[in-house]
């Protein structure tokens, strides 16, 4: 049995060594085979070099569903695990998606790093501050090409929003607002505790996270609002919008101040341990951006349940990946609305098989932005869970504040400890 928090010997993540050649037939694995991990292997294995060779998930009928599906559709079948461990173990594999919840990423990143595997690995990249910087430091450590899955920053008329931006036209941007408004962040018809379902490895599910008894309303897709694992609307929308915001904003740092305000104000019965209901202000020196969330909702401003909203001195540029348009203020600009016509996420997982195979291609999202976009989420969830403004100093890792800094790195359950590098 392999160590928890085991790492490969370094052999097999030579520095500066491609793991596949231009030519070369790109050969995958999948752990977390249940939605978004299979939806990127979906899209991945469209560019026609890469075969998928394992697959990887806890759940015995979701691992045998996809294992048929795969076969099916390639006519090759992928070889199945329970402990990703092994599967990191194959020598005739190049690269992994990682699409398993939040409180697994560090770990699974860093193995397979140190196991010299490029990566794709579901946003957020991790559920702590702490976790994200390690996955940078193993990223760079290992030189892995590693692609998170932020797949706005492939899209066209995301690309038309930053160069509309840049162009001055709205005039200076003072505010920046930020929401998403959904129904199934709120968890309304809570269940007891029962027995875990046939062919589930609980215990591996927890993995790191503290031990807990099996509830099926923390289970499959809803784990996302419960802070062992997940961090509600803010760490599961609030990457992708937060993403557009910052980069909007030419934004690479951290704010000089956050603000967090939440609780289960629209819901008190609300059985999520995440905030139904959510309010952050980041400050910085010439702007303000605000996120705001009300689970059990979907509505918004501006007609949209989520989006993001520039708010300048000539006009208001508002966009989701529906549409964007700019709304003018009166006699200083004209306004207009432009539809999307993309698929972001097939763009995405196509320019990270091309990184694969050519090192020097640029990455849509490389890993530092995939932490900082999961950082700004996790400042903002522990400024509302002690219930203070903060500021964090990201050189010395510390908001000099004790309730806080508690919430900057989680404790590992053993057997599993925390990756050193």
């Amino acid at each position: 049995m392999l160590a928890a928090g085991w790492v490969m010997p370094s052999v097999w993540g030579v520095k500066n060594q491609a793991s596949v050649s231009a030519n070369d037939q790109i050969r995958v694995g999948l752990i977390g085979c249940r939605s978004m991990g299979w939806a990127d292997l979906t899209d991945i294995m469209r560019q026609p070099e890469v075969r998928c060779v394992a697959l990887c998930d806890i759940d015995q009928k979701i691992l045998a569903d996809r294992t048929a599906e795969l076969t099916k559709q390639t006519g090759k079948k992928p070889d199945g695990y329970d402990d990703y461990r092994k599967m990191l173990e194959r020598k005739d594999m190049d690269a992994v998606i990682i699409g398993t919840p939040d409180h697994w990423h560090c770990l699974q990143l860093v193995d397979a790093c140190a196991a010299g595997k490029d990566v794709y690995v579901e946003k957020p990249i991790a559920n702590s501050i702490a976790e994200c910087d390690l996955m940078v430091a193993a990223a760079r450590r290992y030189n892995r090409v590693v692609q998170v899955g932020q797949q706005q920053r492939s899209g066209a008329h995301w690309h038309d929003m930053k160069r509309y931006l840049e162009s001055g036209q709205l005039g200076k941007i003072a505010k920046v607002e930020v929401w998403a408004n959904f129904n199934y962040a709120a968890i309304l018809d809570r269940v007891p505790d029962g027995p875990v379902p046939e062919g589930v490895d609980f215990e591996r599910w927890l993995g790191p996270a503290p031990s807990r008894s099996f509830n099926e309303k923390r289970f499959h897709g809803l784990w996302r609002m419960f802070w062992d694992y997940g961090g509600g609307l803010l760490t599961d929308w609030g990457v992708h919008l937060l993403d557009m915001a910052l980069w909007g904003m030419n934004v690479t740092g951290m704010p000089r101040r956050v603000m967090g305000v939440g609780g289960n104000y629209a819901y008190p019965q609300n059985y999520a341990e995440t905030f139904d209901t959510l309010t952050v202000l980041y400050e910085f020196d010439d702007f303000i951006l605000q996120w705001s969330n009300v689970a059990g909702t979907e509505t918004g401003p501006y007609g949209r349940c989520y989006g993001v909203a520039f708010k300048g001195t000539n006009g208001t540029l508002v966009i989701n990946r529906e549409s964007w348009e700019v709304y003018p203020e009166k006699d200083r600009m004209e306004g207009f609305k432009k539809d999307s016509d993309t698929a972001d996420h097939q763009k995405h997982t196509a320019n990270f098989v091309t990184a694969l195979k050519q090192r020097d291609t640029q990455l849509a999202c490389p890993i530092d932005n995939g932490a900082l976009c999961a950082k700004y989420a996790h400042l903002g969830n522990i400024s509302a869970r002690v219930g203070s403004a903060l500021t964090f100093d990201d050189r010395l890792k510390t908001f000099h504040n004790p309730e806080a800094d508690k919430l900057i790195q989680p404790t590992y359950r053993a057997p599993w400890t925390f990756p050193k590098l």
